[in-house]
């Protein structure tokens, strides 16, 4: 462990020997990386610091409002550190946490000033939705006109818009997973089963737009693309590579990035965009949130509802800009 500063320094010398106890149980006998035991060796050094200028000296002296100052002074920065987010916070925390854990069970320690310290919660981060504009530019610069691949493109594209499927779910397609005929009294026109996390299967129904642009590929651009493939064929995939092999994560992510650049949309787009967009399209058309949890296969409601605080924060853009009273 390096040197200590001078003011950590000032703790009495079993602070410092606790600390490097512990880190060493997490080099020999838990094999943490190297990183994760600098970050670890880094927070300590500094909890030490904190500790040593409230006048600690013992492990035992060590109470749960040191702590809470130690995560308040986190947040709040000094004139040495400025302050962390809650992350970095967090992961600060559970550092000391832990090293007070492991005081009272190696017998360091009579007791865990840590325990009842929550590390803060970190912001939720809002998923990114597109403009319903955004979305549809990128759907119609899908691929080269006039190629065998621009029917892939602008299929596979369309499912995971229309579908909300995750890109690992949209490239596991097999023709027989689709179901493209009508209904006979309403409105939407086949459904696809997806596969989801941990084997999980759940049927989603297809709109006309993402059924036409598959049927078009399917009849038009993957009979070219069985033709190039090996002896082995391609099996029931649906979506193939230019030889004729299933198309690959990475190769789909190339297609939606390269329909983003046609389009000239500037912001940054993943396959999992548009699956944002998806939910929050059908969230600000008024869906329910149930519905829109199953659609994307989420285990619990809690998940979707990130996407109702972007809806919320639309109606107050929109409220702000066209009430009249809404600004003084």
């Amino acid at each position: 462990m390096p040197a200590l500063d001078a003011r950590t320094a000032a703790a009495t010398g079993a602070l410092a020997v606790a600390v490097r106890t512990y880190l060493d149980h997490l080099s020999v006998e838990r094999g943490l990386a190297t990183n994760t035991l600098a970050s670890y060796r880094r927070d300590l050094r500094r909890y030490l610091g904190h500790l040593a200028a409230q006048g600690v000296e013992r492990l035992d002296d060590v109470t749960e409002a040191s702590v809470s100052a130690f995560l308040v002074g986190l947040r709040e920065g000094d004139a040495e550190h400025p302050p962390l987010s809650s992350t970095s916070a967090a992961r600060t925390v559970v550092a000391v946490r832990g090293f007070h854990r492991f005081a009272l069970s190696d017998g360091l320690a009579s007791n865990d000033p840590a325990s009842g310290v929550k590390p803060p919660t970190p912001a939720k981060r809002l998923p990114k939705a597109l403009p319903l504009g955004d979305v549809e530019a990128i759907l119609e610069a899908a691929g080269a006109p006039g190629t065998t691949l621009a029917l892939r493109d602008r299929a596979l594209l369309e499912v995971l818009y229309g579908t909300g499927a995750r890109i690992s779910e949209a490239v596991g397609l097999d023709v027989d997973d689709l179901d493209l005929a009508p209904q006979e009294d309403g409105p939407l026109e086949g459904t696809v089963l997806l596969r989801g996390k941990g084997g999980k299967e759940r049927i989603v129904p297809v709109g006309s737009y993402a059924r036409a642009a598959v049927e078009a590929y399917l009849v038009r651009g993957r009979p070219e693309l069985v033709a190039a493939a090996s002896s082995a064929g391609p099996g029931g995939a649906l979506f193939l590579n230019a030889r004729g092999g299933r198309l690959s994560r990475q190769s789909a992510w190339t297609v939606l990035t390269r329909a983003a650049e046609r389009a000239g949309v500037s912001r940054h787009v993943s396959p999992h965009t548009l699956r944002h967009s998806f939910a929050t399209h059908l969230l600000d058309g008024g869906a329910d949130v149930r519905v829109v949890q199953e659609l994307l296969g989420h285990a619990s409601v809690t998940t979707t509802q990130v996407y109702t605080l972007v809806t919320v924060d639309n109606l107050r853009e929109v409220f702000a800009t066209a009430h009249p009273r809404a600004r003084g």
